[in-house]
């Protein structure tokens, strides 16, 4: 599906950000990465300003990676007849998966929204603290958690922290910690889980 100016202009101008970082990249740049005459003018049919299309970004990516978060664990659920380490595999993988999606953000995230603090606010309250309250509430309503008594919320935390540290850390050092691959990861994280979560660990 071909996509709009608008959206056009919203992707290119986050993939220079994070290549470029903010203040490094000019309206121009990002005019010419969508497809339009740079220095014309063009981006301005669409926002007022650069910190617009950031923020333009930044929301719209909230509101996808809501949906899609909210998807991941609902498959996760589709699966319980598999053992839960299996599951919990699963689940890591797609939060990978999902940490690889919205790299771009992420490197900016890290890189500039200091200077916004209106956008980390909603970073935090619109991605980050929802995904791990999902991550503490799905594990509790595992069917082998059950009577399990477990401070859920720091679980959650624990499990999704380690997730986005392993990839920051892979993504920073252009190779994985201690190189230690993202299957042995997923499967070390897997075990971890069954422990944090009052079971025992299994052979892997």
């Amino acid at each position: 599906m071909q996509r709009s100016t608008r959206e056009r202009i919203v992707s290119e101008a986050l993939r220079l950000f994070a290549e470029r970082g903010y203040a490094a990249t000019s309206v121009a740049e990002v005019e010419a990465a969508s497809g339009l005459s740079p220095g014309a003018g063009g981006l301005y049919r669409h926002f007022r300003s650069k910190e617009e299309v950031l923020t333009a970004a930044v929301r719209e990516h909230i509101t996808r990676t809501s949906k899609q978060v909210s998807a991941t664990f609902q498959h996760a659920d589709d699966v319980r007849d598999r053992p839960l380490i299996d599951r919990l595999r699963l689940a890591a993988t797609l939060g990978m998966a999902k940490m690889r999606e919205e790299a771009d953000l992420i490197r900016v995230l890290f890189r500039d929204l200091d200077k916004f603090p209106n956008l980390i606010t909603e970073m935090r309250e619109g991605i980050v603290n929802p995904l791990y309250d999902m991550i503490g509430k799905w594990l509790a309503g595992q069917p082998e958690m059950a009577g399990v008594q477990a401070d859920w919320d720091a679980i959650g935390l624990a499990l999704g922290g380690s997730i986005v540290n392993y990839w920051l850390a892979s993504d920073a050092l252009h190779e994985p910690p201690q190189r230690v691959d993202e299957k042995r990861f997923i499967d070390g994280w897997a075990t971890l889980a069954l422990g944090l979560a009052g079971q025992p660990a299994q052979t892997v």
